[in-house]
């Protein structure tokens, strides 16, 4: 209790004294960016997983072309599962002497069993959630549908050999966003009404789908039982497979917060460095009296622990709030991402911020512990004992144990964090070095240069470890910023490439060879550019390197997916600018002809291929033995026509082909559509625009996260360069003290500092610079899959910045005691 007591009066009198605010402020900016990121990926993942997926309507759905064996639905009845069943085919549909092709989609009471449904009634009328399914005998269609077909509520469409009622215009479905390839627009019917229509016969293509929410334990309990059960043409459907460009969005954002509360952590863990220096130096003379008075080791030792117990609590406790009302910044922001409320988030991220703050204090403050116990009793006569740290390296082994591990934990891939832990170490080496040399460097200097800029340089030379710690520090904060602001630029300017305004927004399927003629032409009048037409050819793989294909070799679910489906082969001559070649060449002119086949780079893994491999495709009967000669990387979410597998030009001609293209229709140029419609009535129109803009607003919402959490690292990067500065604030005070008592005007001793943290921001901005943009490279190319672009106006200003503002800086720490008399400074010190 005695320890506890003199502990507690300790700390309170060195509050007062604002010795220890330094490390307390770091220590909250470190906790709060970890909870504030890990309270916010824990509501989308609690939004994702344990609500269920509404984008999908469900927390699981199995997805077949058959209807789904019955014991799935009775395995979900008898776990207390809501569990519905629908049935999903496109069919034309009727009006008058209109026609257009429709996605219908058969719903059970209950639908959806996740988010909900908005009517109206009346096509630009208010809309309002439904509270049930369609009635029997009524529909719902969407805009596009009662524009198309000229229908208002209360008209009537005949679908199949049943003419129904429109009960009202669909206005948001929950599940839409389940199918990327969503055909045409959606006609809603009720399950009871289907047989009538005698629309699905024999042949027909269904998508029937078994719609399954619970618990999420229990929902996962149910998804393990159930795999081994599927069948053929059976799946689970999830976000990863329903939503690969929404999954893309929120991985890649994710993986930014990662980084941002990582970079966090370590400028806090610098700055906690940096501030403990003044800490335990002003601490020295009080446990040399302690020890004058008869204080043991033990007793020292035991008031530190609590001490340091009091300042982890306190700085972990104040994080952890910070942190969950930041989040809710963050949650605001983001919250529109999904069409209800995220969830309230759980106790996990507080309970691992509160370790990480313990750990981290304990890691930073424990060399310097060591210290203050082998602290000398004679110092209260002596003053240069005790100055010197004499622990062993031994001691800055927690340190070296707990920053690895936490910037492991934050980066959430080993691959990031070993960059990260790479380009630290390389950084710290480097600066070092550099400041040691500059030392050795100034220790040439004539010893009778008093100039007010040698006076300063001289400063390095006299204290070579504290300026080789300090440039460290400084170079630490700034390389870690930097690398933030590349990596976010990049991350940002590939989201705006990658759907910039004019992206395509409509696909056309079933054009015939004998049209694309037509359809150029039709391009060209409607002014739509930009609108390339791809061939497509249907085959199956069947075998590779002349060894039949076996589908349950591959232990992945997508992988035998993969691996059972019907590809879309195409051929060109020229590669697709959103394309990247990762392995292997692109074929020559003179190679038109030949057997080669170009893959996609995640396919080619998917199904464990190489260049080189030879695959043997069936094409309508007739095998086709192509030789892999090279693997591209695809950007899906550029939403461009991109396919799997591609030949060179006059391999596939010889076999019936269809085409697709691609193209961007301007919001009210509608009826340009309905135009190529009645020119070509059997193509069919994919309507990406309602998911195109979804994927939009996701980006949107994740730029502004990124920023929001960007200034925590701009906050804790200020603090490691305000520890910088007051870690040698006393001895800089004292030195211009008896510079002024031995004649050295104001504007001279104001000149040498600003000399001395000069070189020291320099040195720290040059070193920060090269590691940061070594590091970003491999962050965006290697980790985040997006290009990296040298930003060298970035890196000027940084530079810049620092050279200015570190020196100014330290100048307006210590105008205070330019501004008095000699005599009184010599006074206060």
């Amino acid at each position: 209790m005695m320890a506890f007591k003199l502990a507690w009066r300790q700390l309170r009198s060195q509050w007062a004294a604002g010795e220890v605010r330094v490390l307390i402020i770091a220590l909250v900016l470190a906790v709060t960016a970890t909870t504030s990121v890990g309270f916010f990926t824990d509501r989308i993942q609690s939004s994702l997983q344990t609500q269920g997926n509404i984008l999908l309507g469900a927390d699981l759905v199995v997805s077949a072309d058959h209807v789904p064996n019955q014991k799935y639905q009775a395995e979900a009845n008898s776990r207390q599962f809501k569990a519905i069943q629908t049935q999903e085919f496109p069919s034309m549909v009727m009006h008058g002497d209109l026609s257009q092709l429709a996605e219908i989609k058969a719903v059970e009471a209950g639908f959806p069993l996740r988010g909900d449904l908005t009517i109206s009634q009346q096509l630009h009328g208010a809309s309002h959630v439904a509270r049930d399914v369609p009635k029997s005998g009524t529909v719902w269609i969407e805009p596009r549908l009662a524009t198309q077909l000229n229908l208002q509520v209360g008209d009537s469409i005949d679908v199949g050999e049943s003419t129904l009622k429109v009960d009202a215009i669909l206005q948001r479905e929950a599940s839409r966003g389940g199918d990327m390839f969503s055909i045409a627009p959606r006609l809603m019917m009720n399950a009871k009404d289907v047989q009538a229509t005698k629309l699905i016969q024999f042949g027909s293509r269904v998508k029937y789908q078994l719609l399954v929410a619970g618990d999420r334990q229990s929902i996962l309990d149910f998804s393990a039982w159930l795999k081994p059960q599927l069948a053929r043409g059976e799946r689970i459907a999830d976000i990863a497979s329903a939503r690969p460009e929404m999954k893309s969005a929120l991985e890649k954002a994710q993986q930014f917060l990662g980084l941002s509360s990582m970079v966090g952590v370590i400028l806090a863990m610098v700055a906690m460095f940096l501030a403990s220096l003044p800490y335990v130096q002003k601490s020295l003379d009080t446990y040399a009296l302690m020890r004058c008075f008869g204080a043991s080791k033990q007793l020292i030792v035991r008031i530190l622990l609590w001490q340091t117990t009091m300042l982890a609590l306190l700085g972990s406790l104040i994080g952890c709030l910070l942190g969950y009302f930041a989040q809710l910044g963050l949650a605001e922001l983001a919250g529109t991402l999904f069409l209800e409320t995220l969830p309230a988030p759980g106790v996990a991220p507080a309970l691992v911020g509160l370790l990480s703050g313990f750990a981290t204090m304990l890691a930073v403050v424990w060399p310097h512990l060591l210290r203050l116990r082998d602290v000398p009793a004679l110092r209260i006569l002596r003053r240069d004992l005790g100055d010197q740290a004499k622990t062993s390296w031994l001691s800055f082994t927690p340190a070296l144990a707990v920053l690895p591990g936490l910037v492991l934990w934050h980066a959430g891939n080993l691959k990031l964090g070993a960059a990260a832990l790479l380009g630290l170490l390389v950084l710290i080496l480097l600066t070092s070095l550099i400041a040691l040399y500059a030392g050795r460097l100034l220790s040439r200097l004539p010893s009778g240069s008093v100039g007010a800029w040698k006076l300063g340089l001289a400063g390095l030379k006299r204290r070579p470890l504290m300026a080789t710690a300090q440039a460290v520090g400084i170079s630490l904060g700034l390389m870690a910023l930097i690398l933030l602001a590349l990596v976010r630029g990049d991350l940002l300017q590939n989201w705006q490439s990658s759907l910039p305004a004019d992206a395509p927004n409509r696909f056309v399927i079933n054009i015939q060879p004998a049209q694309v003629a037509g359809i150029h032409d039709f391009f060209a009048k409607a002014a739509i550019s930009n609108a390339s037409v791809f061939p497509m050819v249907k085959g199956r793989l069947i075998a590779i390197n002349q060894q039949a294909l076996d589908t349950k070799q591959y232990q992945d679910e997508r992988a035998r997916r993969l691996a059972e489906r019907e590809f879309n082969l195409s051929w060109a001559a020229d590669m697709q600018s959103d394309n990247l070649l990762v392995s292997g060449r692109w074929w020559q002119a003179n190679e038109h002809g030949k057997p080669m086949l170009s893959l996609e780079q995640g396919l080619a893994e998917s199904l464990h291929l190489k260049v080189g491999d030879i695959l043997t495709y069936d094409i309508a009967g007739n095998k086709l033995d192509l030789v892999v000669s090279s693997l591209r990387k695809v950007e899906w979410d550029s939403m461009r026509a991109n396919f799997f597998a591609v030949t060179p030009p006059s391999v596939l001609e010889s076999f019936d082909a269809s085409y697709i293209t691609s193209f961007h229709l301007p919001v009210g140029k509608e009826d340009t559509l309905n135009q190529l419609l009645r020119s070509f009535p059997n193509l069919t129109v994919i309507d990406v625009a309602a998911l195109m803009e979804q994927v939009r607003g996701i980006m949107g919402k994740m730029t502004y996260a990124i920023e929001y959490v960007f200034g925590f690292s701009v906050l804790a990067g200020l603090a490691v360069l305000y520890a910088a500065l007051v870690a040698t604030r006393e001895e800089r005070v004292r030195e211009a003290t008896l510079l002024r008592v031995l004649g050295a005007s104001r504007r001279q001793v104001t000149l040498a500092i600003l000399a001395e943290f000069f070189c020291i921001g320099l040195i720290a901005a040059l070193v920060a610079s090269l590691a940061a943009n070594a590091v970003a490279y491999y962050v965006s190319v290697h980790l985040l899959s997006i290009p990296y672009h040298l930003n060298l106006l970035l890196t000027l200003s940084a530079l810049l910045l620092s050279v200015v503002l570190v020196p100014f800086a330290a100048w307006i720490g210590t105008r205070s005691f330019l501004n008095q008399a000699p005599r009184a400074l010599l006074q206060s010190i």
